[in-house]
């Protein structure tokens, strides 16, 4: 089946459409309502912005986008929660997000990107690797109690 998929910003007053995407990459274990206030906060933040795929008019992809700048790296993107759904893996959609973030960030001056990525998510390190992504350092977590 040959699939016509169209990428785009997706508009920030949409920007709650890509929660049942979010909910299936992190299986159900973040609650829709602690969400849809975490979305809410990211986007009053400033600088977040997501990547939508759609088959016709069901978003099928997305890749969470933040602008940031460093001291160490300047102006750069970051891809956040980055998923497809399962029915359309190994179809190139991830390619078709990369290559369109990576024309974006050009476009607005970022000089790098950078991405996070679980250890255990052997599969994720992969492709990152393989989109030209180094390791270059670890990234901690601490929990505040």
């Amino acid at each position: 089946m040959a699939h016509n998929f169209n990428i785009k910003l997706i508009p920030k007053n949409e920007l709650s459409t890509i929660l049942p995407l979010v909910d299936l990459l992190n299986k159900g274990s973040i609650p829709i309502a602690v969400l849809e206030e975490r979305l809410a906060i990211m986007i009053a933040m400033g600088g977040y912005h997501c990547i939508g795929v759609y088959d016709g008019d069901a978003l099928i992809g997305i890749c969470g986008i933040w602008i940031l700048n460093k001291l160490y790296v300047g102006k750069h993107i970051e891809p956040d929660n980055v998923f497809v759904k399962e029915a359309y893996r190994s179809k190139g959609v991830g390619k078709l997000m990369m290559d369109w973030m990576y024309a974006y960030a050009k476009e607005i001056g970022c000089a790098t990107a950078e991405v996070n990525c679980y250890k255990a998510n052997v599969k994720g390190n992969k492709f990152w690797e393989e989109n030209g992504f180094e390791p270059l350092a670890y990234h901690l977590l601490r929990k505040i109690e």
